[in-house]
């Protein structure tokens, strides 16, 4: 028998252009942070286990924390620790690099609490909308298929800020709905016609469809990934302790690009109508906490999640 789907929340990163830890940083009535939301959502999706992804060095003020309110969550709360130095035999860390080694290498790091459920993966400081984890509990628990993997993607116009530019991965389906690539761009913006990106410092700049559909790791997968993930670890390992030791990243666009393109799987695009938030800098923290407080007056949220 099929496990049931587990949700996986990655709270281990810096933010960096934030400025502080964002994965605890309050934006709900009774201190919620984004990822109270997220669980919230998940449990009434259907999810009744969440395993979260943290680092040891953020282990006291996040228990303290999160850790704390989500005593009172419906859900079974697991933790896993991504620490620069969980890497395959014969490799160690370089002694100056701090920066984690990235979302494939988070998802590693839960396997064993994953325990071979299919699981979807989402970002701790990213708000996805309700109806985001319902469409992927769904596939999830209705995928037969060991390698049919699935994703939500969003329109870029319901993902950007206009606090500055962000990253997004750019989908592309093909007839059928499935992704046949993900092109990561580093530096959107929003402007007053509409939205462009550039790829030489804002010399010149490529415009984008509002409708485009991006992708904002919030990814479903069986376990067979798990596997997919760790024997190609060593070879973004060999390549980025060469060329960029300090800061090389091994994300999960990179594994699921090479699936797909070697024919091992596929992965569906689900859609959401919902608008999404994130804060990726400080100037839209207000914004998050705004359409949070509005969600709730409409009625979609309690005022305090764990009552």
């Amino acid at each position: 028998m099929t496990k049931k789907p587990v949700l996986v929340v990655m709270a281990a990163g810096m933010g960096s252009r934030y400025g502080g830890l964002k994965q605890i940083d309050p934006v709900g009535s009774q201190g919620e942070a984004i990822l109270d939301y997220s669980i919230y959502d998940a449990h009434q999706a259907g999810f009744d286990t969440v395993v979260i992804i943290i680092k040891e060095a953020i282990k006291k003020d996040f228990m303290e924390t999160v850790g704390k309110r989500l005593e009172k969550a419906p859900v079974e709360i697991r933790y896993a620790y991504q620490e620069l130095d969980k890497l395959p035999a014969g490799y160690t860390a370089p002694a100056e690099r701090t920066k984690p080694w990235g979302t494939s290498h988070a998802v590693l790091c839960a396997a064993e609490a994953i325990d071979g459920a299919p699981f979807a993966v989402i970002n701790a400081d990213d708000y996805y909308g309700k109806s985001a984890f319902q469409v992927i509990y769904n596939q999830l628990a209705a995928t037969l298929d060991p390698c049919g993997h699935c994703m939500v993607g969003y329109e870029l116009s319901k993902t950007v800020t206009e606090n500055g530019s962000v990253a997004r991965g750019i989908c592309v389906t093909d007839e059928n709905g499935y992704l046949t690539e993900v092109t990561e761009r580093t530096r959107i913006e929003q402007y007053e016609g509409g939205i462009h990106f550039t790829e030489d410092g804002g010399e010149t700049w490529v415009e984008l469809a509002p409708e485009t559909t991006v992708s904002m790791n919030m990814w479903g997968f069986m376990p067979s990934f798990l596997d997919e993930i760790r024997n190609r670890f060593s070879a973004f390992l060999d390549k980025a302790l060469i060329e960029n030791p300090l800061k090389g990243e091994y994300f999960l666009p990179l594994p699921v690009a090479q699936v797909i393109h070697e024919k091992k799987a596929t992965v569906k695009v689900l859609s959401s109508p919902d608008r999404w938030y994130g804060v990726t800098y400080a100037a839209d923290k207000p914004v998050v906490v705004a359409a949070l407080k509005e969600m709730t007056q409409e009625g979609k949220y309690p005022d305090g999640l764990w009552k």
